[in-house]
């Protein structure tokens, strides 16, 4: 039997995210070009959920091309190169395709050397899942620079006639550069606090898998997302105040040490009904980017974040808790430092 030891990494590094990019389709839908078809008002959109407009996206801007304009945005504002990047993660639910990976054709589109690729599906908390991958791989050593993307277009899988959710969902793409911290008193992302709750599944889900829809007696269609809202609206406001406690707890800050506050851009109300449980300082920013962008799931997170450091909101260097939840139900969240 060989006795040889196996190397792996002797010390952790800390990482931290070096840089931040967005895509946000072109076409702004507002809140009167929907109303008609669920019979509804500006007015109620914008008291049940925050929301004033969101954008679609158009043919040309797929799940992969709206990625590979973040990501490029993103490796710009890191000072990175394609060729130094060891990994690619993908984080979407509405990459229309099996296989391959979104994440094999962006990394090879943005002109990566060969890197790991892979897609991530956990829903409106994946760019979470998918930072704290990539955390871990720069820590042990098995990345150095990670591009971590949440991307979706939520509005092919929306019924356009379903009250409870086609005023909701949108496109979009957001992207972070993951790297190493010049050392452990630099490091820039916390531990994550993550977990699911498959038992609640049928709250928020797609009514049907793909060979239902497919071969339907009324014909092929599209399978819809559908939400149950008013158990999702408890559930997010009050649950997850407590993960995002626990987030900050593991990073061993509090609530006083934050400048910014990024929850996942599900409903306006939801977002307050956090920091009010939270009880965040009033001078703490918050995003609330969901008023012009709508939801945009996995993409939301990195999508506020860049709007908030656009209209300085938020400056470079500032402690963030971020929070992802939603279908499954999963969720994650942690604490990090805004590149």
């Amino acid at each position: 039997m060989s006795t040889v030891t196996i190397q792996v990494a002797r010390e952790p590094r800390s990482s931290r995210i070096l840089g931040i990019g967005g895509y946000r389709p072109s076409r702004v839908v507002t809140n009167a070009e929907i109303v008609d078809q669920i019979d509804s008002s500006d007015e109620w959109i914008r008291t049940r959920s925050g929301i004033e407009s969101r954008r679609w996206a158009n043919d040309e801007e797929t799940v992969v091309a709206m990625s590979l304009a973040a990501a490029q945005k993103a490796l710009a504002d890191a000072g990175i190169q394609p060729e130094q990047v060891d990994c690619v993660i993908v984080s979407t639910v509405t990459h229309l395709y099996q296989t391959p990976s979104a994440a094999a054709e962006i990394a090879h589109k943005l002109g990566t050397n060969r890197a790991a690729a892979f897609d991530v599906s956990a829903a409106c908390a994946g760019f979470c899942y998918g930072l704290s991958l990539a955390s871990d791989m720069v820590r042990v050593g098995t990345a150095r620079h990670v591009v971590v993307i949440g991307v979706e277009r939520l509005s092919d899988l929306t019924d356009k006639t379903d009250r409870s959710t086609a005023f909701l969902f949108a496109d979009g793409a957001g992207a972070a550069v993951v790297g190493p911290a010049a050392g452990p008193d630099e490091a820039g992302i916390g531990p994550v606090v993550w977990g699911s709750d498959g038992e609640h599944l049928d709250l928020i889900k797609q009514k049907e898998d793909w060979r239902d829809a497919l071969f339907s007696e009324t014909g092929p269609a599209m399978p819809h997302l559908v939400m149950e809202g008013n158990p999702v609206f408890r559930w997010a406001s009050y649950e997850m105040a407590k993960v995002a406690q626990e987030a900050l707890t593991a990073a061993g800050v509090t609530v006083d040490d934050l400048d910014v506050f990024v929850p996942h851009q599900a409903n306006m109300r939801i977002t307050d009904a956090m920091a009010r449980q939270l009880k965040l300082p009033e001078r703490v920013a918050i995003g609330r980017d969901i008023a012009t962008q709508g939801n945009t799931s996995a993409a939301s997170i990195p999508l506020a974040i860049e709007r908030m450091l656009e209209t300085g909101q938020a400056q470079s260097g500032d402690l963030a808790l971020i929070i992802g939840f939603g279908a499954g139900l999963v969720y994650a969240g942690q604490v990090i430092r805004i590149p």
